[in-house]
């Protein structure tokens, strides 16, 4: 990073008079009550990596679902290599060259990788599967790329990189040459986001065109070769030279405001213990296999927030899941000094413990539930949503009125479902129904993954007023940025067990990387 906060370009092409591989004129989507897209004007040329910047609910989900065929515009127009197009469906798109990769990773784990390339588009004739064609396609693919993956290894096996390689492959199994991906580096490590980077760099280097969402401007800055920007349905902003701008004036241009950072200025600790997790332990389902878990101890004081860094799959959502009541473990939890470790959720729940799940439309939320509705999910019993087994609906509406009002919930009345909320604002609806139950110790699970800049600053200075009143937290984040900037203390955890404790005033995110990955304790 240069010193005006400009983001070091890394190797780029400059295909400034490349053939145009997308043209998407004045495109046009509506869902009920909101308008999606209103004009959009997005021009990609052939063999360029561009980004598509933008806050939760500017429209750049809904522009690439429909540049993939998963919605139809209403107006405008879908030019693929000089071709108009009127996609009816994914199917339609991928035919004209054009995948999409999701930010959540749709593959099924108990299949190997080769499987889950190629189901839906097995290779071989309708009686015997040609795996041996698909194996050594995919390992054509991973070598010429830079994609390697073993075709036989289990999905279930693999760390979040490789499973990141496999979702690429299966686009490029399918013949794509037009790659959109969304929030690819949401749980990469430094590590491997320069590796994920170095990849698409060789599918562009061949012709190939990527388009990538993302939040972490830094990171656009550094690997696009054009930047677009859309603010409320709209184009606002092409950027042709990203070298040329900083991540504090791509902000502005984002949301009006400056880059936020994530920091807790002065200390809050204090020396009383609000949580205490003592050898917590999950057992593998698979007999002889190591713990998922294994021998967990930590404490939380109050005024401090705990952060935990990790590789996805090394115990993080065990030790979440574990502390909430969602899965058995051994061990002890215990909060302001008595055990909880043998109570339900609810009774954990009533006894002080909030949580903002790692995935919220999943685990907190239900999409089709109006946001009052959702507002109560685990709190329907109590005050002001109700009492005992009666639910007060005046009560639980008064109440999400003040989370919509107090956490910024972008929404046209709450009578509304979940699902027609962007990411972000789901997020913050989640967030003000954990907050404004004044939770005694919060387990917050990646709270801003996949928000904006502006709603990821509100949830930080959530984060920070609740720590400064007293809240111990436990943070699980894969911003490596976000937890050094707000944990008091962090901690590593690698295969199951704690296996550092590093001061966030001195680590850098390669150091924690390292540590995350095992190469820093191996070089010791």
């Amino acid at each position: 990073m240069s010193d005006d906060g400009a983001a070091t370009p890394a190797t780029k092409s400059q295909p400034s008079d490349a053939p145009i591989a997308i043209q998407l004129t004045d495109i046009v989507k509506r869902f009920p009550g909101v308008v999606a897209n209103d004009g959009v004007n997005l021009t990609v040329r052939q063999g360029s990596v561009h980004a598509i910047v933008g806050e939760n609910g500017a429209g750049k989900s809904t522009l690439m679902k429909t540049l993939y065929g998963a919605h139809r515009p209403d107006e405008g127009t879908i030019t693929v290599n000089g071709n108009e197009q009127k996609f009816a469906s994914p199917r339609d798109a991928i035919a004209e060259g054009v995948g999409m990769v999701f930010q959540a990773f749709m593959l099924a784990t108990n299949l190997t990788v080769w499987e889950n390339i190629v189901l839906g588009d097995e290779p071989g004739t309708r009686f015997a599967l040609n795996s041996r064609h698909a194996k050594d396609l995919i390992r054509e693919y991973g070598e010429h790329y830079g994609l390697e993956v073993d075709p036989d290894a289990l999905i279930s096996d693999l760390g979040v990189g490789d499973k990141q390689r496999v979702e690429i492959l299966k686009v490029l199994y399918r013949g794509a040459k037009i790659l959109i991906l969304d929030e690819p580096t949401a749980v990469l490590v430094p590590q491997e986001v320069d590796a994920l980077f170095a990849s698409l760099r060789e599918l562009t280097a061949q012709g190939d065109t990527v388009i990538f969402i993302s939040h972490k401007l830094d990171e656009v800055l550094k690997h696009a070769d054009a930047i677009t920007v859309i603010r409320q349905g709209k184009t606002v902003g092409e950027i042709a030279d990203p070298s040329k701008v900083t991540s504090h004036e791509l902000a502005e241009m984002m949301v009006g405001s400056e880059l936020p950072t994530p920091e807790t200025r002065e200390s809050t600790v204090t020396d009383v213990p609000v949580l205490e997790v003592r050898n917590l332990t999950v057992a593998s389902l698979d007999s002889g296999a190591r713990n998922l878990l294994d021998e967990v101890s930590f404490t939380v004081h109050r005024g401090e927030i705990v952060g935990i860094a990790g590789v996805e799959g090394n115990g993080q959502s065990e030790l979440v899941n574990a502390i909430v009541g969602l899965t058995s473990s051994n061990g002890s939890i215990l909060l302001d000094g008595r055990d909880i470790a043998r109570l339900p959720t609810r009774a954990r729940r009533d006894a002080g413990i909030g949580y903002i799940a790692e995935d919220r439309q999943k685990d907190g939320l239900v999409m089709a539930f109006t946001l009052w509705e959702n507002a109560a999910l685990g709190h329907q019993h109590a005050a002001p949503y109700g009492k005992g087994p009666w639910m007060s609906v005046p009560g639980a509406k008064a109440q999400t009125e003040r989370i919509v009002d107090e956490f910024d919930v972008r929404t046209p009345g709450i009578n509304v479902p979940a699902f027609t909320l962007s990411g972000g604002n789901q997020q913050k609806l989640v967030v003000g129904r954990e907050m404004t139950a004044d939770p005694k110790a919060l387990v917050a699970a990646h709270p801003t993954r996949g928000v904006d800049v502006g709603a990821q600053a509100g949830i930080w200075d959530v984060l920070r007023d609740a720590r400064a009143a007293g809240l111990g937290t436990v943070l699980i984040s894969a911003d490596l940025e976000e937890l050094i900037g707000m944990s008091d203390r962090l901690l590593v955890m690698l295969r199951g067990q704690v296996v550092a404790e590093l001061d966030p005033s001195t680590v850098t995110p390669a150091e924690l990387g390292s540590y995350m990955t095992g190469a820093k304790a191996e070089a010791h």
